[in-house]
């Protein structure tokens, strides 16, 4: 952080020190990226009286993102850290009885070990030296153990065998031998052979007792209120591998680790959460019927098993981070509303109620809803506190008051001005549906002015932006753009069948949306008709490359890790068992014509719009052969194209810091290029 970084921030200052009239540059840059940072994974003490959160900083000089924990009283006072230096402190958990927590460090030799910390006087102690790191973790209801999910390899035999080679003699490594649907997966790159497996451990530490050892992937456990068994999620189906959505909630008993499936229905059930007397469990699920998007709903069982019923039939949006009322009568819960997030309650009625809103700010780059809350005993909440003006900080709600207790960029940007953000709607060209957007304007905005313009879109495509900071929104609007970003047809947050709107048509009428959205801000009357740009990543990075063979009324484009050929994508992207069921529902042998007719490829000999590429080097989500295959296409085509590689990076671009300043340097570069009237 800030105050632990001084060489990174004299860095910075070297590299971009003063402005011509010898101030320092009053708007963001994006070496400011290094200097952001915001909280995540606030935890609440089980009394209420503290606050222990996740404060997340990166280092200029090395290009990490890191973090330490940090507490503070729930009223705002003593905020000081309990970790610190140069690594990654995270996932911290209160035991019941509030006297320690169990966290994550990579401090030692940059290996992830579990640690249990006492609260009375700080006092660290190393949990695991395991080979791999410990996944989702939990306390038993007496706090004497954990447990956990963690990898397991195996040798994974080949059938090939090479002949023995001679003394002295230096071959290549062996060839390595695939015989699997899943084998490489975004981020993690080829996969080695084993599986995530349940494990449990005294908090006096020792050797964990590792209590499946099949081939399955089990999910992360909680304990039963005897600590007698262990719920968790998994599918442990023998064509899990072709339905990867058909988890269900097991118990094992620790006893003999015999495992029970407690659900059975066809789909997704999973995040189980025990109820505070031990006899009700509430988890996520639905029924699935190969949609491309179907609301998560909340459901509620006795532990074993019997009674199931859907406690949230009357909230039309995605259920998650289920946590249950003292008293039992009700569970809180998370969910997206028009970009919004929030924390709502419903009782075992079905009763549902708003707690509060303004969640968020968890995705630095884009303006991603995406946030964290934790729950006392008493109902005081501690949460991510989100908004267009900074990125997470901590808040607390008690009693109806919201207060927050952090402002962990205020010294950036008390000198540094940013766009404003305002709300926006409008009714599609297509078919009058109404989409919600936010247009960014410049620091130092003038409405009698022109300014250049860019639309700039989501991936997912199932997701949502919201209202919350983004630095790369931002550092457009610094650069002298009005952007505008929104949530079409498709987007979550607005119900079923807002998001079904795209089910196996898409891309196709979100088009329509973009477009009426750009002809909104251009009834404003401050725009430059002459300079319209468009980009977008992932999802929003097919949007873009189907815009420029649908029209030229952009100056250029940026397409970032988009899918350019779905026939190709489905085969080679990392979960081709869901992406051809789920979007598409049939094989791409079976019906050629629809993939190739939802590829922009297609419309590539229309495209005359100036067009970058970028693509991660390590992708596996949306592989470079994607974007590789829209700038042959192009060059082919004599339109103006570049293609950006990023060394090291995955879907993910924005990973790591230099990687976010490259992606915004490279979308300015190529705008700035073909932009008139700098």
């Amino acid at each position: 952080m800030k105050n632990l970084l001084l060489k990174a921030l004299l860095f910075s200052f070297l590299i971009f020190p003063f402005c011509s009239n010898g101030q320092v540059k009053a708007t963001l840059e994006p070496i400011d990226i290094f200097d952001m940072e915001y909280v995540s994974d606030p935890q609440i003490s089980p009394n209420g009286g503290k606050v222990i959160y996740v404060r997340n900083f990166k280092d200029i000089m090395t290009d990490k993102n890191l973090s330490n924990l940090w507490i503070i009283n729930a009223d705002g006072s003593q905020n000081r850290p309990l970790t610190t230096g140069n690594h990654n402190d995270i996932a911290p958990h209160w035991s019941h009885d509030g006297e320690k927590i169990i966290f994550k460090s990579n401090k030692e030799n940059d290996k992830m070990k579990l640690y249990v910390m006492w609260m009375d006087n700080n006092e660290v102690a190393a949990l695991t030296n395991t080979p791999e790191t410990p996944g989702g973790v939990s306390w038993s209801w007496d706090d004497e153990q954990i447990a956990f999910n963690m990898f397991v390899p195996y040798d994974h035999e080949s059938i090939i065998k090479l002949p023995a080679k001679p003394e002295g003699a230096t071959w290549n490594t062996p060839p390595k031998y695939i015989d699997d649907l899943n084998y490489r997966s975004d981020g993690a790159g080829y996969l080695r052979s084993g599986n995530d497996q349940l494990f449990v451990l005294s908090i006096d530490g020792g050797t964990p007792r590792q209590l499946t050892h099949d081939a399955y992937d089990y999910g992360a456990p909680i304990w039963s209120k005897d600590n007698e068994k262990l719920f968790f999620s998994a599918n442990l189906h023998e064509d899990h591998e072709l339905e990867p959505n058909n988890t269900e909630i097991y118990s094992l008993k620790l006893s003999d680790e015999q495992i029970e499936a407690l659900t059975d229905r066809k789909g997704p059930d999973a995040n189980p959460v025990l109820s505070p007397k031990g006899g009700q469990i509430a988890y996520t699920g639905y029924d699935d019927t190969y949609q491309g998007y179907t609301v998560t709903k909340m459901y509620v069982m006795d532990t074993d098993g019997s009674s199931s019923k859907v406690i949230t039939n009357d909230l039309d949006r995605d259920i998650q981070n289920l946590q249950w009322e003292k008293n039992g009568k009700g569970i809180y819960f998370q969910y997206d509303e028009r970009g919004d997030t929030k924390i709502g309650h419903v009782a075992l009625t079905g009763k549902i109620r708003t707690i509060t809103d303004s969640l968020g700010g968890l995705s630095l780059g884009r303006p991603y809803t995406a946030a964290s809350y934790s729950v006392s005993e008493n109902d005081t909440f501690a949460f991510s506190l989100g908004g267009t003006e900074h990125p997470a900080d901590l808040a607390v709600w008690d009693d109806g008051e919201v207060k927050r207790l952090t402002a962990l960029n205020e010294d950036l940007f008390s000198f540094k001005k940013s766009g404003n953000v305002k709300e926006i709607t409008w009714n599609s060209s297509y078919d009058n549906q109404e989409i919600q957007g936010w247009i960014v304007t410049p620091p130092n905005f003038d409405p009698n002015k022109k300014y250049p313009f860019i639309l700039e879109i989501h991936g997912g495509p199932f997701a949502s932006y919201g209202s919350v900071f983004s630095a790369e929104i931002q550092l457009y609007a610094a650069a002298g753009y009005v952007v505008l970003y929104c949530n079409p047809r498709g987007s979550t947050s607005y119900g079923q069948e807002f998001g079904n709107l795209i089910h196996h048509d898409y891309p196709n009428h979100d088009y329509d949306d973009l477009m009426s959205g750009v002809d909104k801000v251009m009834e404003k009357g401050y725009i430059d008709q002459e300079n319209l740009f468009v980009t977008g990543g992932s999802g929003g990075g097919v949007l873009t490359a189907w815009i420029v063979g649908k029209t030229d009324r952009f100056k250029a484009a940026v397409v970032a890790k988009p899918v350019i050929n779905w026939y190709s994508f489905v085969l080679y992207a990392d979960n081709p068992a869901f992406f051809y069921k789920y979007w598409f529902g049939d094989k791409p042998w079976e019906n050629p014509e629809a993939y190739l007719k939802r590829s922009p490829l297609s419309y590539v000999g229309n495209v005359t719009t100036p067009t970058m590429l970028i693509s991660g080097e390590e992708d596996y989500r949306t592989p470079t052969a994607e974007a590789e295959q829209f700038y042959a296409a192009l060059k082919i085509q004599k339109v103006e194209t570049a293609l950006v590689r990023i060394p090291g990076a995955s879907h993910s671009i924005a990973a790591r810091p230099s990687n976010l300043v490259a992606k915004v340097a490279s979308v300015l570069a190529w705008f700035n290029k073909y932009r008139d009237n700098q």
